[in-house]
């Protein structure tokens, strides 16, 4: 039997059976109390993995008599939204489709502003899920048009029903009579971190070491440091990515893209390396940005595990590359003169056409014409520092020499 299996053999078929998410499903729960007055909308559910997302979607679809469609951004194309699409014109879409887009952060604008027709003229009720916020992943159009819910980590002791009817699976399925106790089930949800889906893996791998009864020890064997992923573990990891990367380590760089990648943060790596290509890399190569942008892209439409490629190539890339911080140092030293009030009036000259004196450099020789650019306080201020590499210093040079600088 795959580990997967059984969560899915487990999930619960009604609302009474979803675990931890009360303030959805509960008796007053605002999800229950909709499709109690036979209302269902267009619904966006965002929250940690393994926290009931796509089990609360199969259930709202069987309640509903929905003809039920399922895809996942991750490997679904435009055709495959087309597919479902032309369904609603035939017999088997009759009374509209509800269709359960999986980590819908993964479709890009197209391919969510293919959905828009179809969910206005209600052939269509979308339910979506994504583990990231919906305001920065989801197209305006169909978060105006939808409900947003928070499905929030699940607790140890809200995930002890879940292993007892894992426990008295396996026992009927095996002819056995291993036992558990409540200590330990919570031991179990507590190194899930949240995740039902990851405790019931850690509950079959530890069941199949034990003889009699489950034991912390039989949890340990398997649990692991992707397994025990907070937020402090996301933070601290993104840090070593950057900190390997800044400190010119590939190897160092790449075994923390992996650890992270495995712990399904490939929209966080994604963010992170763009920051670094211009904050570590920055003007030693300019060109590291656009690539390091472009591999993201990549991974981002291929998915896991095809995302790894790129994005290893963007890391090694970063991490070989020259460094610079001059750009990121000169925007803060600049920074810091804006809140200390200072370049308050800056140069008429410089502001509308009506104003007289501004001199338009493209009409002097080498597209250079000295005049002054800063405010009255920060005449002479220098915030840019050009690093010790090749391009700044040839740009550097190049500049002196146009400047008439010594």
């Amino acid at each position: 039997m795959k580990h997967a299996q059984l969560a899915d053999l487990l999930r619960p078929t009604d609302l009474d059976g979803i675990v931890g998410q009360e303030h959805l499903f509960g008796e007053r729960g605002v999800v229950r109390r909709m499709l109690s007055g036979g209302r269902i909308t267009n619904m966006i559910f965002y929250g940690p993995p393994g926290t009931g997302k796509t089990t609360a979607a199969s259930i709202i679809a069987k309640l509903s008599g929905m003809t039920f469609r399922k895809l996942n951004a991750t490997s679904a194309s435009l055709s495959d939204i087309k597919d479902i699409l032309q369904e609603t014109g035939n017999l088997f879409g009759a009374d509209g489709i509800l269709l359960y887009l999986d980590e819908i952060q993964y479709f890009n604008r197209k391919q969510q502003q293919s959905l828009l027709e179809y969910i206005e003229d209600g052939r269509i009720t979308l339910i979506a899920s994504t583990t990231e916020n919906p305001h920065f992943f989801v197209y305006n159009a169909i978060l105006s048009r939808s409900s947003l819910f928070e499905f929030k980590p699940v607790s140890p002791s809200q995930m002890r029903p879940v292993l007892h009817r894992a426990l008295a699976y396996l026992n009927e399925e095996n002819g056995l009579n291993k036992t558990v106790s409540d200590e330990i089930c919570d031991y179990i949800g507590h190194c899930a971190r949240g995740d039902v889906r990851h405790s019931v893996v850690l509950f079959e791998n530890a069941y199949h070491t034990a003889d009699e009864v489950i034991e912390k020890e039989h949890v340990d064997s398997f649990d692991s440091s992707v397994g025990n992923f907070n937020d402090d573990t996301h933070y601290d990891l993104l840090s070593c990515l950057q900190k390997s990367i800044r400190g010119s380590d590939p190897d160092a760089a790449v075994f923390y893209l992996a650890k992270l990648l495995l712990a399904g943060e490939l929209l966080s790596v994604c963010r992170r390396l763009q920051v670094i290509a211009s904050e570590d890399i920055g003007l030693a190569y300019p060109m590291a940005a656009a690539i390091t942008r472009a591999c993201c892209e990549s991974a981002k439409e291929l998915g896991m595990p095809e995302a790894q490629i790129p994005l290893a190539n963007a890391a090694i890339m970063l991490a070989t590359a020259p460094k610079s911080n001059a750009a990121d140092m000169a925007v803060h030293a600049a920074a810091e003169c804006v809140q200390a009030g200072k370049g308050i009036n800056v140069p008429l000259h410089l502001q509308s056409p009506l104003f007289k004196g501004y001199k338009y450099p493209h009409d002097y020789e080498n597209h250079y014409v000295s005049q002054q650019y800063l405010p009255d306080d920060l005449r002479g201020s220098v915030f840019y520092h050009p690093g010790p590499n090749k391009t700044e210093q040839a740009a550097a040079e190049y500049w002196k020499k146009i400047k008439g600088n010594p």
